[in-house]
């Protein structure tokens, strides 16, 4: 219990980090167990409200589209369905155009312009969908068509 207590008091974590952690300081699967569910009673340890930090703090700081914090997100251990519900709260109150815009206006800052093959790169690699990717470069005025660069 103390190892981790004293492995969230650096930061915040996840279930799967304390249990990975607990089992690679040698805790037997029963004890990590049983810390994990004391430490969740106690509300120290929450997937949810986690993830729900996590998206909001990416989102204000790295806008980046729902395929890239879904990535984030469960490589930090969180399951799927709860990354896909936490992402659907975030998402009501702003949309991936708008996160888009906000990205590109930053890469692009001290007026400098990408260009289309940047952009459609940057884009990709923040995550967001081809659907946003082609209004992204239409507004810009990049290209006429849709965007189907590998």
């Amino acid at each position: 219990m103390q190892l981790g207590v004293r492995f969230l008091a650096r930061r915040d974590r996840t279930v799967a980090q304390v249990e990975q952690y607990l089992a690679s300081k040698g805790a037997s699967s029963l004890q990590v167990r049983q810390t994990v569910r004391r430490l969740s009673d106690l509300s120290y340890l929450n997937d949810r409200a986690y993830a729900q930090r996590w998206v909001d703090n990416r989102l204000a700081s790295r806008p980046m589209g729902c395929e890239r914090l879904k990535a984030e997100l469960q490589a930090r251990g969180i399951a799927e369905t709860l990354a896909d519900r936490v992402i659907t709260d975030a998402f009501r109150d702003v949309d991936e155009e708008t996160l888009a815009h906000q990205a590109l206006n930053v890469k692009q800052g001290h007026g400098r312009r990408l260009t289309r093959s940047q952009t459609v790169n940057f884009l990709r690699r923040r995550g967001f969908g081809q659907e946003t990717i082609d209004r992204m470069i239409g507004e810009y005025g990049l290209c006429e068509g849709p965007v189907y660069e590998e």
